[in-house]
C-alpha cells in the first residue's frame, strides 16, 4: 500500500555537520506524527525541509508516491505551516489578520469572509476579532496564526515548537481544536517538539538524535521501553546515592540534572528498601511516577531533552 507522505532520504549538511541524515518515514493520512528531540537534534532542519526553507542535499518527499518537492508552489498550496516564531502584524486586528492571510492565498469576497468566520468560530476568537493582535495573549497569538493557516484548507499542516510560550491550558484547548479538525478533514499533522508533553498528542512518534531517527512508534509503545516505574531520588551527592542503591536497581540508576534515577517494575514495593540505605534526613525527597516520553529519551539516548 502507498504511504499518503513518504520521507526518503532526507539529507542536509552544514559544512562538515549533518543536521538530518537519512530520514525515511511514512506517514498515513490524517495522521498526527511528531518529531521529538532536544535542541540541535534535526527537529528545525527537518522542519525546513518539508516546508521548503531549504532544500535537501539527498532525498524527496512524496504524496501518494509521486514526487512533492515542498519548494514547487503547487506543493505549497497543499500545506499549512506554523512557524515557532510569530509572524502575524500586531497593529492589524485578528480579522484583518485574516484578511490579509485569505489574500495571500487567493481567496476573495464571499468565499474567504465564509472562512474567515469558520475559523474564528473554531479558534474561538469571534469576540475578539475586532481587536488589535498587540492586546492579545500568547495563546490567542497562537491560536489566531493556525486559524490563518487553515484558512485554504491544506491537507498537511506542518508546525515547528507550536507550544512554544504558552501554557498548559491553551495547550490543551488548541490541541483538542486541531483534534477537531484532524477527524472531519482527515487532516495530517506534522509538529516538532521537545516537550514530552506537547509529544503526548501524537499518533506516532520519531525520536530524534543528532539528525538521526534512533526510535519510531506509538507513544504507548515507546514508554513501554522504560521498564516499568520511575523512582527519582533528590539528595545531595546524587553520584554517591546512586553508588550505594545500585545493589537494589533492577537496572543501573542514572544522575540527571542532579537527580538519581531508577527503572523498576514495581517501583511503589523498592522504595522503602531504598529509603532504609540512608540516615534520616539524607534523601531531601523520593518520588515515584508511571513513565514519560523524556524517559524514553533519557532511556534511549542517555540525556535529557533539554541537554544539545
Amino acid at each position: 500500500m502507498i504511504p499518503f507522505l513518504r520521507l526518503e532520504g532526507l539529507t542536509r549538511r552544514f559544512g562538515d555537520r549533518v543536521a538530518v541524515d537519512g530520514l525515511t518515514l511514512d506517514i498515513a493520512r490524517g495522521e498526527t506524527f511528531g518529531f521529538l528531540g532536544p535542541n540541535g537534534a534535526g527537529k528545525s532542519t527537518t522542519f525546513h525541509l518539508l516546508t521548503g526553507l531549504l532544500a535537501p542535499d539527498a532525498g524527496r518527499v512524496l504524496i501518494d508516491g509521486q514526487p512533492a518537492p515542498p519548494t514547487d508552489p503547487r506543493m505549497r498550496r497543499r500545506l499549512g505551516v506554523v512557524f515557532q516564531e510569530p509572524s502575524l502584524d500586531d497593529k492589524l486586528t485578528g480579522i484583518e489578520n485574516l484578511r490579509l492571510g485569505a489574500a495571500l492565498y487567493g481567496l476573495t469576497g464571499k468565499p474567504a469572509a465564509a472562512r474567515i468566520e469558520r475559523m474564528l468560530e473554531l479558534v474561538e476568537l469571534r469576540d475578539r476579532a475586532g481587536e488589535p493582535v498587540e492586546r492579545y495573549s500568547g495563546g490567542m497569538r497562537r491560536r489566531l496564526e493556525i486559524a490563518r493557516v487553515l484558512l485554504h484548507d491544506p491537507e498537511i499542516l506542518i508546525m515547528d515548537e507550536p507550544s512554544r510560550g504558552i501554557d498548559a491550558a491553551t495547550q490543551r484547548r488548541i490541541w483538542q481544536q486541531l483534534d477537531e479538525l484532524k477527524h472531519s478533514r482527515r487532516l495530517t499533522i506534522l509538529l516538532t517538539t521537545h516537550q514530552p508533553e506537547e509529544a503526548e498528542h501524537c499518533d506516532r512518534l520519531a525520536v530524534l538524535d543528532s539528525g538521526r531517527v534512533i526510535a519510531c512508534d506509538t507513544v504507548e509503545a515507546l514508554k513501554k521501553q522504560v521498564g516499568g516505574d520511575v523512582i527519582t531520588i533528590e539528595a545531595e551527592g546524587a553520584d554517591e546515592v546512586a553508588r550505594q542503591v545500585a545493589a537494589l536497581t533492577p537496572t543501573p540508576p542514572r544522575v540527571l540534572d542532579g537527580r538519581v534515577v531508577i527503572e523498576a517494575p514495581q517501583g511503589h514495593a523498592l522504595i522503602p528498601r531504598l529509603v532504609e540505605l540512608f540516615a534520616p534526613g539524607r534523601l531531601a525527597s523520593v518520588g515515584l511516577r508511571r513513565p514519560t516520553l523524556g524517559d524514553v529519551f533519557v532511556k534511549l539516548t542517555g540525556r535529557g531533552l533539554g541537554a544539545n
